[in-house]
């Protein structure tokens, strides 16, 4: 027989009811055989009639002593089965929501995350743990939709890259006159192609290492990281400015780097000619923070969360509509969550963005 919920409660229920009603019996018996109050007075003798003996009301006591503890056991042995009786009824009454609950859990595939418990009745604990498995179903109905997404636009970016190869070498092929030129063309188009798509590999494996936490941690300042970055990121059409103070952090430094790489390379990218970008890190509140501002164009509040998205652009700045791949501030997003750091993303009012990003201390 399987031991059920439902089934170890009856026993429960039952056991200690057992427990109760055997106390009880004892109690009774104890009081009875050795009371505290003194007995009541003994009924006078009949006139004329001959006296009883001493021992006749101690053995009618005794006799009605063992029929009060026969009746209260067999008494003890029939409600202690109709407790079992009502505690398996009651039980199962109780139990009956987990049920509910079961059913519809087991019926919740990948493929219909949309079912909710939606469990009604009073504010108890099972509508508390109800309410807690939808909440946990949001979060993986929002994940798996997140995630389909992601691998529909990654296949799409990849094979836009692909299909430009092909058709350019299916081109110069076809063509019986292509001379040395034309096919150098062709070769250099293909070759710019396997380099977008080099990036986009090297960022989609970027991001899918960011999601998975870290592995590598070491102390760092991100003061050095970001120097690094600006010395190999220099744009002479724009103005960079930077303000580097000691931030000392704990981390990952590889994927430091690529957050300050991504929010340099997004800031320089996404601007205006003749605009600016500043750099600045320093340690506020105990956090070593980095922040990166830039001038460009005005970015709609309503619009910033699709910033933070995979392949989401805005397709606005000087260079927005050359080899941007879409996913540097959602790489950026998921680094900071790796470090179980802070992201501020503003747009400002003049145009352009107000990106800061605080991580860990080394003491964390």
């Amino acid at each position: 027989m399987r031991r059920t919920v439902r089934l170890r409660l009856a026993l429960l229920y039952s056991g200690l009811f057992l427990v109760a009603g055997v106390l009880l019996v004892a109690l009774i018996t104890v009081l009875v055989e050795f009371s505290p109050f003194p007995d009541p007075p003994a009924a006078p003798a009949p006139p004329g009639g001959p006296g009883l003996p001493a021992q006749v009301p101690r053995l009618e006591q005794t006799e009605h002593l063992h029929r009060l503890l026969v009746n209260s056991l067999v008494s003890l042995v029939v409600t202690a089965f109709a407790a079992m009786l009502l505690g398996w009824l009651m039980a199962g009454r109780v139990l009956r929501p987990l049920g509910e609950m079961t059913a519809t859990v087991r019926r919740i595939t990948a493929d219909r995350l949309d079912r909710r418990l939606a469990a009604s009745g009073p504010d108890d604990e099972l509508k508390e743990l109800a309410d807690t498995f939808d909440e946990l179903l949001d979060r993986v109905e929002a994940a798996f939709t997140a995630q389909r997404r992601f691998v529909a636009n990654a296949s799409h970016e990849l094979r836009t890259p692909l299909t430009l190869q092909r058709a350019v070498a299916e081109v110069a092929l076809a063509d019986p006159e292509a001379d040395a030129e034309s096919l150098r063309k062709a070769l250099e188009r293909m070759l710019a192609a396997g380099k977008h798509q080099e990036r986009l590999i090297e960022a989609l494996l970027t991001l899918a290492r960011s999601q998975q936490g870290l592995h590598d941690r070491q102390s760092f300042d991100l003061a050095a990281v970001a120097g690094q970055v600006i010395d190999h990121h220099n744009d002479p059409e724009l103005h960079v400015e930077s303000a580097l103070q000691a931030a000392p952090a704990f981390g990952d430094r590889a994927l430091a780097e690529r957050l300050v790489v991504n929010l340099l390379d997004n800031a320089l990218r996404y601007n205006v000619p003749g605009g600016w970008v500043r750099v600045e890190t320093a340690v506020r509140s105990g956090r070593p923070t980095l922040r990166v501002a830039n001038s460009g164009t005005v970015i709609p509040a309503d619009r910033l969360h699709m910033l933070l998205q995979p392949f989401q652009r805005l397709e606005t700045g000087r260079k927005a509509s050359g080899d941007g791949l879409g996913l540097g501030l959602s790489i950026v997003a998921a680094i900071v969550e790796a470090h179980q750091g802070m992201l501020d993303v503003r747009p400002l009012p003049a145009g352009g963005l107000d990106v800061s990003v605080a991580l860990n201390h080394p003491g964390a």
